[in-house]
């Protein structure tokens, strides 16, 4: 039987939108098994014998029914795990996270990513646990600034796609805050209007002269620096368990190591 490729786009609209498509190809074609069938997030280097590729494009309508189908039936845990799984930057996602829904769906099981011995179940884990460990990095480590609008901004360098996660974590601790998110690596921002709904916005071009930090801000950053390093032992100072702590990555872009070089090591 020829195999089906769903070429989706790289996103968790993108790839539950190619799980709506493989459920209605093996409808329509009578696929016997979803075994015959895979998702990929790109158009591979070189095509195989015997299988048919599809390109398909981004529902949103189709995504949010295969998400409620999930959370009815999987409950919203399972649903927020094959999300964060579905975020992360390994190839093999979209494939991992399908056929984990599928066997999910198949046997109503609500434990579903506890069955590691499933080669798709242990993917789909070790995407979701990948994206969820930079998640909580993030949630630690990123620092705002007010600018001079007074506008709260931050700036992220994430590997996986993890700013959708990350917004509802800071708008539920910053209601009333005007804050912006930029995530460098993906090139998108999270906005969060002061008591409204937040939002994600890509292709935006900033103006550089509204990125300017406050007096104060410059004063309280440099204060802040200051008791980074009065506070450090010297004698007591132990760079590998800092690096163990605090990744190298992600301190270029908080505050207590601007200025200490791009690895930041010398607090």
């Amino acid at each position: 039987m020829c195999e089906q490729v769903i070429i989706c786009e790289d996103s968790m609209e993108g790839i539950l939108s190619g799980v709506y498509e493989a459920y209605r190809i093996k409808k329509e074609k009578g696929i016997e098994s979803h075994a015959f069938i895979h998702l990929v997030t790109r158009h591979p280097d070189m095509y195989r014998l015997f299988t048919e590729y599809t390109a398909q494009e981004t529902n949103p309508e189709n995504a949010d029914k295969v998400a409620g189908t999930i959370k009815a039936r999987l409950g919203s845990e399972c649903c927020y795990q094959l999300c964060l799984a579905m975020a992360s930057c390994f190839e093999d996602k979209a494939d991992a996270g399908y056929h984990t829904i599928v066997l999910g769906l198949r046997t109503n099981d609500r434990r579903i990513l506890d069955r590691l011995g499933e080669e798709c179940v242990q993917s789909a884990f070790r995407c979701a646990r990948a994206s969820s460990n930079e998640l909580c990095h993030m949630m630690e480590f990123t620092r705002f600034r007010e600018l001079e609008g007074g506008i709260l901004y931050a700036e992220i360098n994430a590997k996986h796609h993890i700013l959708p996660f990350l917004m509802p974590h800071f708008a539920d601790r910053l209601p009333a805050e005007n804050f912006v998110i930029y995530d460098k690596a993906a090139d998108i921002y999270g906005l969060h209007p002061g008591m409204k709904p937040w939002y994600l916005a890509q292709g935006v071009e900033p103006d550089s002269d509204r990125l300017k930090s406050t007096d104060s801000e410059k004063e309280y950053s440099a204060l802040f620096q200051s008791f980074c390093r009065s506070v450090a032992i010297e004698s007591r100072m132990n760079l590998r368990l800092q690096a163990s702590l605090l990744p190298l990555r992600f301190r270029p872009d908080m505050t207590e190591w601007k200025g200490s070089g791009a690895a930041g090591t010398d607090l």
